[in-house]
């Protein structure tokens, strides 16, 4: 079919996503995004509306069956300057996920529906939180034959699974100890402490060569503090997951070794990884293909909203969209337009071959 007959042409295409883009995201702060967002899908053919949980939504076809194209409207925050510059789009969320995102809405207003099919759009809030509340929330409305999560996998590659995801909170606080004296002080028990992590997940990790096999903790943040009487150490570590090592059983294991601190938990993810053996992927294979590239299946070492809804559908189900997740939060964000206009004639591909 010519550009000027697509009911968006790619250099509309490309208009839509840099004017989300330039749209300021924030966890929890997506209101004018969301807005913005279904006004364009409105203006495209979709009913679209703002939903309970504050997800943009869009709707097309009036089928049966659902397809739910699931992903996230928000972004973590640092400012990236929203540019065009040789063939590429930089700014905040052009990978993660607002490139992905926008692929859905334009792959579902250029498809021809097919019979007995609807497709839904879904810009949801909050992924980069633990909470989730998007995902969540879309999790309890809908009962779909098949989803595609909307995250950076490149056009040609098709992700079947995410790692797991624990977050701990360690506190410690202890009366203060001279320097000079034999007691040790609260850091550098936090300290021996995050050791005591690694150690635990190197054992974990004996014998298992693969990362997405690997428990891979992180230490996002430590702060100590010390009032002239009491010093307080507290750490912020990040635990991902392999498929077989529940969040409940790594908490457990954790907590044993954090002697007389206080330790929260939050943030559990189970590991998800789909069968890349069901009709949704043998679509994007052929999709692909079609386009002129070589296919091929990722894991990633991340989490995403698969985690959340993939148990509850339990419906043949894979992430996908254009970028490098490698850009994903730097700030050097872009992704490729030629990348991000031959993701979506796969995804409308895959729509058209809905049987």
């Amino acid at each position: 079919m010519p550009d000027t007959m697509l009911p968006l042409p790619d250099d509309q295409a490309v208009d839509l996503l840099e004017g989300l883009v330039r749209i300021q995201s924030l966890s929890t702060q997506e209101h004018a995004a969301v807005a913005w967002f279904v006004a364009e899908m409105r203006g495209l053919g979709l009913e679209a509306h703002v939903d309970t949980a504050g997800n943009a939504v869009g709707v097309i076809g009036d089928g049966p069956r659902q397809i739910v194209l699931l992903g996230h409207i928000d972004t973590v925050g640092g400012v990236v300057p929203v540019r065009r510059e040789a063939g590429q789009l930089y700014g905040r969320g052009s990978v993660d996920a607002k490139g992905p995102l926008a692929t859905f809405v334009v792959a579902a207003a250029r498809a021809r529906i097919p019979d007995g099919w609807q497709v839904v759009v879904i810009g949801a809030v909050e992924e980069e939180y633990a909470t989730s509340k998007g995902a969540r929330y879309a999790a309890t409305e809908y009962r779909p034959a098949l989803c595609v999560i909307g995250e950076p996998s490149s056009w040609d590659r098709i992700t079947l699974g995410y790692k797991g995801r624990l977050l701990l909170r360690y506190r410690l606080a202890q009366p203060v100890a001279h320097t000079a004296g034999q007691a040790i002080g609260a850091p550098e028990v936090a300290v021996d402490f995050w050791n005591r992590v690694a150690a635990w997940a190197a054992a974990y990790n004996e014998g298992r060569e693969r990362v997405t096999g690997q428990v891979t903790p992180s230490l996002r943040d430590i702060h100590t503090a010390n009032d002239g009487l009491t010093e307080t150490a507290e750490l912020l570590i990040g635990v991902r997951l392999p498929v077989g090592l529940a969040p409940d059983e790594a908490a457990a294991a954790l907590a044993a070794l954090a002697g007389d601190a206080q330790v929260e938990f939050s943030g559990h993810e189970t590991a998800y990884r789909a069968d890349k053996n069901n009709v949704l992927a043998r679509g994007f294979l052929r999709a692909i293909r079609g386009e002129g590239g070589t296919p091929a299946f990722k894991v990633k070492t991340g989490t995403s909203d698969m985690n959340v809804v993939g148990p509850v559908w339990n419906v043949p189900i894979v992430a996908y969209g254009p970028g490098d997740s490698s850009l994903d939060h730097t700030p050097h964000e872009h992704v490729a337009m030629d990348e991000y206009l031959r993701a979506i004639r796969v995804l409308t591909a895959v729509i058209e071959g809905l049987e």
